[in-house]
């Protein structure tokens, strides 16, 4: 199967590098000055991190070739991933292009994290082809994919891209209403916004925000989502108990779902946090120490998951992507 990618930023990178780990041709676009460099190293960078996790047989940095022109790239592609920046008249432009130079059975997903299908949809001329195809950084080692159909989307193209995503390791989320943010994005917003309130009202700061996750909640939520985390939570009665117990403190006003006033001291307070936070390590370096934190969770969350998750069905050459 030939895969194209349009725009070779750092998702689109992510689609690259776990594309070849399958063994596809990749071919990839982008009009920006470097882009190829860019691209080139960034894939580079990603690669130990495939290998980790296990390569196809015939997966290679050899099955990737670059053109700067989008016609080139699109127009013997069964799969196109579009991955430009979340501007709506520019994605609007590029999937019309992508629209018209690609073949008639051709799919196209787009990565866009907020905006819905229908949205990008209404200029085609294809326009059932179409489905958000959400992912989520870094793309090579995280295997969820949000699939949104549009109001045009045919049943057909949809059961098409999904498998489509399954078969490059990923584990499709159906999002059976599109809405704004999709699902994930949405439930990581509300988390930020209650984070931000906290360090705005002088709580908690951005270190200890980020310890009170990272030591509690997301050790929990790396094997469980938050329904079967407060199933746990309500002993032997499960939810039912944990309802009845718990429910009425739903009304206590815990959160506050509105975003706080990005005041100036408020962007001094998170931008110096996280500086500190990052004790002079460069983001290269960073990134790296997340990448290997994540292969390893990964590996280790896999062996607890449902089995029948795409991202557990192993290859014969023991892929656990």
């Amino acid at each position: 199967m030939k895969f194209a990618v349009v725009g070779t930023g750092v998702i689109g990178s992510g689609w690259i590098t776990r594309i070849l780990a399958h063994g596809h041709e990749v071919i990839a676009t982008d009009p920006s000055e470097n882009a190829f460099e860019s691209m080139l190293k960034q894939v580079k960078q990603n690669w130990p991190y495939a290998e980790q996790l296990g390569l196809a047989e015939n997966a290679s940095l050899e099955n990737l070739t670059f053109t700067p022109h989008l016609e080139e790239a699109v127009k013997d592609a069964d799969h196109i991933q579009e991955n430009v920046p979340e501007i709506e008249s520019l994605k609007d432009q590029v999937l019309t292009e992508i629209d018209f130079y690609a073949k008639p059975d051709a799919t196209i997903g787009s990565s866009t994290s907020g905006i819905m299908p229908s949205e990008l949809q209404k200029n085609l001329q294809h326009p059932e082809r179409l489905v958000v195809a959400h992912p989520f950084h870094p793309v090579y080692i995280l295997p969820l994919v949000e699939i949104v159909p549009g109001k045009l989307t045919t049943e057909e193209i949809t059961v098409k891209a999904e498998t489509i995503y399954e078969s490059i390791g990923m584990d499709v989320l159906h999002v059976r209403h599109e809405i704004e943010g999709h699902v994930a994005d949405r439930l990581m917003e509300a988390l930020w916004r209650e984070a931000l309130h906290i360090v705005n009202d002088d709580i908690a700061t951005t270190e200890e925000v980020d310890k009170a996750f990272t030591h509690a909640a997301g050790l929990r939520y790396a094997q469980y989502g938050p329904f079967m985390t407060f199933h746990l939570a309500g002993g032997e009665g499960g939810m039912r108990h944990m309802l009845k117990q718990f429910g009425p403190a739903l009304k206590k006003p815990w959160t506050k779902l509105l975003a706080p006033e990005l005041t100036q001291e408020l962007y001094d307070e998170v931008v110096n946090g996280c500086e500190s936070s990052s004790q002079g390590q460069t983001m290269s370096e960073l990134d790296q120490k997340r990448n290997e934190f994540l292969v390893k969770v990964k590996q280790l969350a896999e062996t607890y998951w449902p089995e029948d998750t795409p991202s557990m069905k192993k290859s014969n050459n023991q892929s656990v992507y």
